[in-house]
């Protein structure tokens, strides 16, 4: 989206075949900017052509000319645009200061047929038009993505913490092994000593106990590969059943996160593709039917037209003419040149603006089923990712079941191999048992067995200390997940809340402007008018959702001081273009549309007196660093004479 420029020189501003203009050159100031003129004096002409300049399509073409050009300068840029008829529509082109007009054409060019403006005279859903602007595909989308992402990030978490807790228990073990290595050792040296005592000085034993020594060397040897075996085995087993539960467990998951009738994803997505495909129909029709509204509504307000010229190409008679032109009941129809009268155009285009709001609602329609699918798909195409990826995980624990089970089996070989030769070199050592050496031997034995119990007890020191090394390690990064994890959760706040948030900032914007506009301009017994934010429950295929809704309320007072509520219907012509115009107001403020496009256009305030009109320019120019308003003479005289005033186009 385009970022507004700052405006604080002159704007210029060339026109050539734009509504009723046949060319014309005009130069604007920041602040407020009065057309002033009579009625057919090209004043929306050159407010269309403002439009067109700024990215707008909601101009038209002068009707002898088959192209047009708008150029407009300011801040030293230029933005230019090309009309030009194709296919007997009005197409665009060129370089124009917005790429999106969207918000522009609802907030900020409140010409007459301003769909915001007439909103309310309407009885038209204040709600949708408020929240057109919000893609809520592209929420929803940013909501799943950062939902997956929370959930990893709490699986990780949730690891971590059960990592955390593990702790405690490796240090209480360390402290356990410890006090065991320390009573070992001293057990050691104990029979050490007593070995010492026990020293056998004749010469002959010496070969003896030589071969005593080597003997339970060897035995050592095989009893502490033994144990090694042992404990591996054991490690292994555990392990293997560990990964069995685990399975087991995913098993389950998987068998859970199957989908049981579920719609295919590729069918949602032709569903969506057809339904977008209609939205965008809808939304080529509502632009179309709009810009014959708005071109309608011009020419039957007269503004841009030159009537004798259009008759004078039908008739030469001036005379017929004039009876034409004073004519009040009797137009000249611009589709066909004949004579009919103006009720039978307004009723063609009431039954257009009839047709813009069936088309409109039904839009709406088509929009909330793509919704609803959309949620569907993601859901669907959510769960089978879950499943793939718990699939990919079972078959990578089968694997690994598989080589634990082929490292048992040959752990348990390995292990009968070594209890065979532990069993032999035991009888080989008791053959060394005589009365001269019983008392060594029982010494030599104990020794053997409790230094293989330390060096145990040493290893599996070892082991403890590298694993509160690992988890501590690993815990570290729990802190910067967790800050992920914050982040994410405040990011889905603010993209659940942003919908709420905006409707709410709408509602009392307009509440606020309301109550001070109402108090400027005062309207007689009108005490208030407000918007009441309600929610609604409304079915959705089978599924019944809530809905919001904005309720317009009218609080009027009668002479003898009493309060009732009244409806929209009652207000007076002036009232509710007021009401309207604030609409607009709070659409442009929620939606920082003054950060997007420093101009406002107002056009058409004939219903309201001049005195309400100077207060209305003067409380709209607060908020908008160019504002145009189109007036006729006699409603531009209350406004200051600082106001800059351009009286031919």
């Amino acid at each position: 989206m385009s970022t507004a420029k700052s405006l604080e020189s002159a704007i210029d501003l060339t026109a050539e075949n734009i509504g009723g203009i046949d060319e014309t050159a005009v130069t604007l100031h920041p602040g407020v900017n009065v057309l002033t003129g009579r009625n057919a004096t090209n004043r929306t002409s050159f407010l269309q052509a403002i439009m067109a300049a700024l990215g707008s399509e909601q101009s038209s073409l002068k009707g002898d000319a088959n192209s047009g050009a708008v150029e407009l300068t300011f801040a030293d840029d230029q933005f230019t645009r090309s009309l030009y008829r194709q296919n007997g529509t009005v197409s665009f082109d060129g370089d124009p200061y917005l790429e999106d007009p969207e918000l522009a054409d609802l907030f900020a060019f409140l010409l007459e047929s301003n769909e915001a403006r007439r909103a309310v005279g309407r009885g038209d859903d204040l709600r949708e038009i408020i929240m057109r602007p919000i893609d809520t595909d592209e929420i929803e989308a940013e909501i799943s993505a950062l939902e997956t992402e929370k959930r990893e990030l709490d699986e990780r978490i949730s690891e971590l913490e059960r990592l955390e807790d593990e702790l405690p228990d490796l240090e209480a073990e360390r402290v356990s092994i410890d006090e065991e290595i320390d009573r070992v050792s001293d057990q050691i040296d104990e029979l050490e000593t007593e070995l010492e005592e026990h020293e056998i000085n004749v010469d002959e034993s010496r070969t003896r106990k030589a071969e005593l020594e080597t003997a339970f060397s060897e035995l050592r040897s095989a009893r502490k590969e033994f144990e090694s075996v042992e404990y591996d085995l054991e490690t292994e087993r555990e392990s293997l059943q560990e990964l069995k539960r685990e399975r087991d467990e995913l098993e389950e998951e998987i068998d859970e996160h199957t989908a049981e009738n579920a719609e295919s994803p590729d069918r949602l997505d032709g569903r969506i593709s057809e339904l977008r495909e209609r939205k965008r129909s809808l939304d080529s029709k509502l632009t179309e039917l709009q810009n014959v509204i708005q071109f309608n509504e011009t020419r039957l307000s007269g503004d841009g037209i030159d009537l004798e010229g259009e008759l004078s190409a039908h008739d030469d008679s001036a005379e017929l003419t004039d009876q034409l032109v004073e004519a009040s009941d009797e137009i000249v129809c611009w589709t066909c040149g004949s004579n009919v009268e103006r009720d039978r155009i307004e009723s063609t285009l009431e039954r257009l603006q009839s047709l813009h709001q069936e088309t409109l609602t039904e839009r709406n329609d088509v929009q909330n089923k793509i919704d609803e699918l959309s949620r569907q798909k993601s859901a669907i195409k959510e769960t089978a990712q879950r499943r793939s990826r718990l699939k990919r995980k079972r078959s990578s624990i089968e694997d690994e079941i598989e080589m634990r089970e082929e490292q048992i089996d040959s752990l348990e070989s390995e292990r009968e191999r070594l209890a065979e030769r532990v069993e032999k070199l035991e009888a080989d050592a008791e053959s060394f048992e005589d009365t001269d050496y019983s008392d060594v031997l029982e010494t030599h034995r104990e020794l053997n067995r409790v230094e293989l119990e330390l060096e145990e007890l040493e290893s599996d020191r070892a082991n403890v200390d590298e694993r509160i090394e690992e988890l501590e390690s690993t815990i570290e990064d729990r802190d910067e997940l967790g800050d992920r994890r914050a982040e994410i959760e405040d990011e889905l706040t603010d993209l659940r809340t942003r919908v709420d948030r905006i409707e709410a900032d709408a509602i009392d914007a307009f509440n606020d402007h309301m109550e001070s506009i109402l108090a400027v301009l005062e309207y007689g017994n009108i005490d208030r008018i407000w918007i009441e934010r309600r929610e609604t429950s409304v079915r959705e295929g089978r599924r019944t959702v809530s809905k919001t809704a904005f309720d317009l309320h009218v609080v009027r007072t009668t002479d003898d001081g009493a309060t009732y509520e009244d409806t929209i219907s009652h207000l007076s012509e002036s009232e509710r273009e007021v009401t309207g115009l604030v609409f607009a107001l709070a659409g442009y403020l929620v939606h920082n549309v003054y950060e997007v496009v420093p101009f406002m256009l107002l056009d058409s305030l004939e219903a309201i007196d001049s005195d309400r009109i100077a207060s209305v320019v003067e409380y709209f120019e607060e908020y908008v660093d160019c504002l145009v308003v189109a007036l006729l003479p006699e409603d531009a005289e209350p406004l200051p004479e600082s106001h800059h005033y351009v009286t031919e186009i």
